[in-house]
């Protein structure tokens, strides 16, 4: 089996294109790799977040990924700071990687806008600790959305400087595994916009804490246009909300947006929202449900994440100590 290494932030409540884009993938990559799953609270902090709340959402996501179905019993789940290994190799990584490669980063550049001066060294230094948690590991596959396919680019040109400066074949080259279907889930309020879960409207999103009457709610306040669906994708080009709830029928039922159109063309929002809802609570519900369960015993969750910690020091440790020897550290 090939080893994974996959991340995702506990900032907020994992929302509907989490799951889509990485969650879902996640589970089923279970059945045929070696999977390390991480919640990556290092990252988190480049941006500022309230201890309590980053605490607890950490807690609440471990919950969600069990719900949604990440086992722990064959698979690794934990929180990145609990494991030294990630911050001591992404400092031998700051010092590999060049200004230039940091420089070419668009999503550092969307991230801080104009204000780039203000933002903190770590938000720019981003990609080192990301190349870090996935070569800490010798991972060979990570499954990435296409926002962070030049991330990834970059960790194979921070392994291979690595390994033509020290003159050393050691870490190796990584793959992305990109969903050819992925879909983007776009905003609810707003079809131009991805939905996010740092979006300051709870109504922009479906939560993966949403229970049924929520997801309803939050679907019929959906933002649709006047005419009804078309029978053809081409009709969906210059109409992004319609495409969008499209979209996600789609992706929930495992269908494509033509066998959607087929069964719902010349449909007004009306009825295909309530048929919609249907498909997204009975995805969503279960997890939500579960999710609530788990939650009240947050020291089985806690214990989760800190065996997951354990076996993956137990990975990670013999890795970068080897890499520290090779720059020369003394130990």
């Amino acid at each position: 089996m090939q080893r994974i290494f996959s991340g995702i932030q506990p900032s907020g409540i994992p929302q509907l294109g989490n799951y889509l884009g990485a969650i879902r993938n996640w589970v089923s990559l279970q059945a045929d790799h070696e999977c390390v799953f991480c919640l990556v609270d290092m990252h988190a902090i480049t941006v500022w977040q309230d201890p309590e709340k980053l605490r607890s959402q950490t807690l609440t996501q471990t919950a969600i990924l069990l719900a949604a179905g990440i086992d722990t019993d064959k698979h690794i789940l934990f929180n990145q700071s609990a494991v030294s290994a990630h911050a001591r190799l992404a400092w031998i990584f700051n010092c590999v990687t060049r200004l230039g490669w940091l420089n070419r980063m668009t999503q550092f550049k969307d991230k801080a806008g104009k204000d780039r001066e203000n933002h903190s060294a770590g938000l720019y230094v981003y990609p080192s600790l990301m190349a870090a948690d996935i070569l800490a590991y010798k991972a060979t596959r990570v499954p990435v959305g296409e926002d962070q396919k030049q991330h990834l680019e970059l960790t194979n040109d921070i392994a291979q400087k690595f390994n033509h400066d020290y003159g050393v074949e050691f870490f190796p080259e990584v793959e992305a595994l990109i969903p050819p279907a992925a879909a983007r889930v776009m905003s609810l309020r707003d079809g131009t916009k991805k939905m996010s879960k740092s979006d300051p409207s709870a109504q922009s999103r479906i939560e993966l804490t949403d229970d049924a009457d929520t997801i309803a709610l939050k679907l019929r306040r959906a933002k649709t246009d006047a005419d009804v669906l078309p029978a053809e994708p081409a009709g969906l080009a210059d109409r992004p909300e319609a495409k969008n709830l499209v979209t996600i029928y789609a992706a929930l039922a495992d269908l494509s947006v033509e066998e959607v159109l087929a069964r719902h063309q010349g449909e007004g929002f009306g009825p295909f929202k309530k048929a919609l809802t249907d498909v997204v609570v009975n995805a969503i519900a279960p997890i939500a449900q579960e999710t609530t369960r788990l939650m009240q015993d947050e020291t089985h969750l806690a214990n989760v994440l800190r065996s997951g910690a354990q076996r993956a020091q137990a990975i990670a440790e013999p890795i970068v100590s080897e890499a520290e020897k090779i720059v020369g550290f003394l130990k």
